[in-house]
């Protein structure tokens, strides 16, 4: 099992720790749960994120390179500025989502944690002839997420007010090189620092000694991102998957899509974008799901129409801490996927009736200047 820079911390804050990604990471911390959740909700948390992989991609040919693996615009991204990306196999499926920052002399990627190997050793296999790929083991990741996150950064680093949403740049502290992105996976106003390995304890510290911030773990990142409508890569997305089925048509921008001046040349091109253009192809849709009744729902559950007929499955689902209320991603049939529309989730046998609904199911509060 493997360890972060901060697993010594994670232990003196009294952490129940947990394997994940192959890491043991932090699933809470004593004050539990909800409490974490609700106080990113409200003030800042602090989670380690370092199980993520990071790499730089250099060379001239690199935003080329990394095009020829995406169906996203990777060459028109200004300098520090951040896009989410989806890297697909030639069938068109999600092989992983990923975080890119352009800044200048590379491109920094963030990738998910259990699929950073495979990840590194597709992209080396795919374009390592036309770019350097430098993984980046030796620096730690950290994320300060929450309405006040900005407040407790500053006083660290003043000069992080100059971000906005999906921006970055490079700072120092403490004599240490940082990268630093306005990002995350919670909905909230929030930033993402990429930090040396020798200098992430010392970081992370200073932001818990500010009096917003708190420690949370992978618990609360999950009701978090749920409540957001994030996918959770191998829940809501995985390679049998395509971009159309799981509602990230949003994320391909029009200059990769069909009569863009750079059409198609990623992996699966032609079934991506013939799904997109004629969405009445698509075998079954992702959705977002409240239930009316307070029963959780959770994963794997299976989704009937009101004859008992399956019609789809939860992939994400749990007790909304802000809401009060279930909530829950799922895959269903595309007759079923339009707003409004009732369906049933089956819990230890009952029906649980769900109605489909628009996400986020909490309004992001990200920071746009």
């Amino acid at each position: 099992m493997l360890t972060t820079p901060l697993f010594a911390l994670h232990q003196e804050l009294g952490a129940r720790m947990v394997p994940f990604a192959g890491y043991s990471m932090p699933v809470q911390y004593p004050q539990g749960l909800m409490a974490e959740h609700l106080h990113t909700r409200r003030s800042a948390g602090l989670f380690d994120v370092s199980h993520m992989g990071q790499l730089l991609l250099r060379g001239p040919q690199a935003a080329l390179a990394l095009e020829s693996l995406m169906p996203v615009d990777v060459q028109g991204l200004g300098l520090h500025r951040q896009r989410y990306g989806l890297l697909l196999n030639d069938e068109g499926g999600i092989l992983d989502d990923l975080m890119f920052v352009n800044r200048g002399d590379d491109l920094f990627l963030i990738v998910n944690g259990a699929c950073k190997q495979a990840d590194i050793a597709h992209i080396r296999t795919r374009i390592g002839q036309r770019c350097e790929v430098v993984p980046l083991p030796e620096r730690a990741l950290l994320a300060l997420q929450g309405p006040k996150a900005v407040q407790a950064l500053a006083r660290l680093l003043p000069h992080v007010t100059s971000l906005v949403f999906m921006s970055g740049n490079h700072f120092d502290w403490q004599g240490h090189r940082l990268y630093i992105t306005r990002s995350g996976y919670t909905g909230e106003d929030g930033f993402e620092i990429s930090v040396p390995a020798a200098g992430a304890q010392a970081l992370a510290r200073a932001l818990l000694a500010q009096p917003e911030v708190a420690p949370v773990g992978l618990g609360a990142r999950n009701s978090l991102r749920l409540e957001a409508g994030l996918c959770l890569y191998g829940n809501d997305i995985d390679t049998s998957t395509t971009p159309a089925q799981a509602s990230l048509g949003w994320a391909i921008q029009k200059v990769r899509r069909s009569g863009g001046e750079r059409e198609g040349g990623f992996p699966g091109a032609s079934r991506v974008l013939a799904e997109l253009q004629d969405p009445g192809r698509l075998p079954r849709k992702r959705v977002g799901l409240v239930a009316l009744e307070r029963i959780p729902v959770r994963e794997s559950a299976v989704l009937e129409n009101m004859d008992g007929q399956h019609i789809g499955h939860i992939t994400s689902g749990l007790l909304s801490p802000t809401l009060d209320k279930p909530v829950a991603l799922a895959y269903v049939q595309p007759d079923y996927a339009a707003v409004g529309t009732q369906v049933f989730a089956m819990v230890r046998g009952k029906p649980v009736p769900m109605q489909v609904t628009a996400t986020p199911f909490v309004p992001a509060n990200y920071y746009r200047g």
